[in-house]
């Protein structure tokens, strides 16, 4: 039983954690060109920096929500805390790319804090204040990433590179050491075992997808090895989703995505991942690139920074307009108008980057239809599980949100890297309209789907729910 004072501290404490994992997580994306100065390497390459982390992160996830929903949660987070300042540490050395490519995976174990921490504010917390608590946490992926741009971006122009990492070590163990004073346990849960061939099966087939994507322009769209590993990869895949189906203890618990809706909610976070990091990864580079070529504003790193700074403030905006939105007209609305919006952003960036005040702009739409969208989420994987499953479900979303984000930040590599004249470094502008043409595509396809699919069968669910007092609060 925890104290008054250690309860009391229990919600910043998680909304600390949650920021956390979305700052690191978004570190190595404004630092990219950065990177690539300092190491020597390409665009391409460096951006591995943003893409590994969000690799791990997709396949840490179901591992640490699997653990996490058992009694040793406590211990999960902090040893996740303490391998994610670890990598903090490998990726401040001055080592190489490859060093810091591999502390940056480490970082990457993080990203399944979140359901985690929604798990323990459900469990630990009740009526709205666990309500309230699940909400902010699950914007806290999109205001993070806003808020770790620019202060990324200010630590790099002062102190190089290497200190923007060095600060994300530090801010990673005072959230260790905030968690071991106040996280409380589950000595009530019952333990899960861990699907150790569904680990490797997913991580094999996520990294082989995104290493062909990747590289597609390295090594050559008509290349034999990237249709080899292409290939190879969507086999593993399948494989594993024959094992999920058929192991007694999933990694992936695929019965959590059963229903219209709840699988058109993990299919919009996929989408909406992966049109959240078309832009994400792609405007720091239009602004850090040179104007020699045309389509570059040649900022600073703090500058690029800041431009993701409406993004964050935009994102929580965005949260709070779909709670409201959802109660006067019902949540059906909310996913489709929040891929409108991020459409909306696309459809400026494609016309508007010619002046450097447009990005911020753009940056601010796109936050507003993040937001929306990644509050909308956590409501519909709750109200379709039980609760004790809350951990596992939520893992499965980010799973597919994360799986977004990795493929997001290869592909934006692979167009920009197409887009680079023979000779130079820098992306041409052909590249930048490509991407929001690739992300228009991609929104217009999400709002049609949460749109069409989930709306008769979200009507039967409602009409067919029992009426409790139970039910009501789980809807709301």
């Amino acid at each position: 039983m925890t104290s008054a004072p250690t309860s009391r501290a229990l919600v910043p404490v998680l909304i600390f954690i949650g920021t956390v994992v979305a700052v690191i997580s978004s570190l190595g994306a404004p630092l990219v060109p950065a990177i690539a100065s300092s190491t020597g390497a390409s665009l391409p390459q460096a951006q591995w920096a943003l893409t590994v982390t969000l690799l791990v992160g997709a396949i840490a996830t179901p591992v640490v929500g699997r653990l996490g929903d058992g009694p040793n949660r406590r211990t999960v987070v902090l040893v996740v805390l303490g391998v994610v300042t670890l990598g903090g540490v490998l990726a401040a050395l001055p080592l190489g790319l490859g060093w810091l490519i591999a502390g940056r995976a480490l970082q990457g174990f993080g990203l399944g804090l979140t359901p985690v921490a929604i798990a323990v504010a459900r469990s630990a917390l009740v009526g709205e204040r666990s309500r309230s608590t699940v909400a902010a946490l699950s914007v806290t992926v999109a205001a993070g990433l806003g808020l770790g741009y620019p202060t990324a971006g200010l630590i790099a122009e002062v102190g190089g590179v290497h200190a923007a990492f060095w600060t994300g070590a530090a801010i990673s163990l005072l959230a260790l050491l905030a968690a071991a004073a106040v996280l409380p346990g589950a000595p009530g849960a019952p333990s899960r075992r861990l699907d150790i061939v569904g680990a490797v099966l997913l991580g094999a087939g996520l990294a082989g997808l995104l290493l062909a994507l990747g590289e597609a322009e390295t090594w050559g769209a008509g290349s034999p090895l990237i249709w080899g590993l292409a290939g190879g990869a969507v086999v593993v895949l399948a494989v594993w989703l024959v094992w999920e189906r058929r192991t007694p203890f999933p990694l992936v618990d695929l019965r959590l995505a059963r229903g219209r809706v709840a699988a058109t909610a993990h299919a919009a976070a996929l989408l909406v991942g992966l049109t959240n990091y078309l832009m994400i990864s792609g405007v720091p580079i239009l602004a850090q690139a040179p104007t020699d070529g045309g389509a570059g504003f040649d900022t600073t790193i703090v500058v690029a920074g800041l431009i993701l700074l409406p993004f964050s403030l935009a994102s929580v905006a965005g949260g709070k307009l779909a709670r409201a939105v959802a109660d006067r007209a019902g949540p059906r609305i909310v996913l489709p108008l929040a891929a409108l919006v991020q459409g909306v952003a696309f459809v400026l960036f494609l016309v508007a980057r010619t002046q450097l005040w447009e990005l911020f702009l753009v940056m601010a739409v796109a936050g507003l239809g993040v937001g929306a969208a990644f509050a909308a989420f956590p409501a519909l994987i709750i109200s379709a599980v039980p609760q004790h499953e809350t951990g596992s479900a939520m893992s499965l979303n980010q799973v597919f949100r994360y799986s977004g984000f990795a493929v997001g930040s290869a592909l934006t590599a692979t167009v920009l890297a197409a887009a680079t004249p023979a000779g130079t470094s820098s992306p041409g502008s052909s590249g930048y309209g490509t991407i929001a043409v690739i992300g228009l595509g991609v929104c217009l396809t999400t709002a049609a789907a949460t749109w069409l699919i989930p709306g008769r069968a979200a009507a039967r669910q409602t009409a067919a729910a029992p009426r409790t007092p139970e039910a009501l609060v789980d809807r709301g």
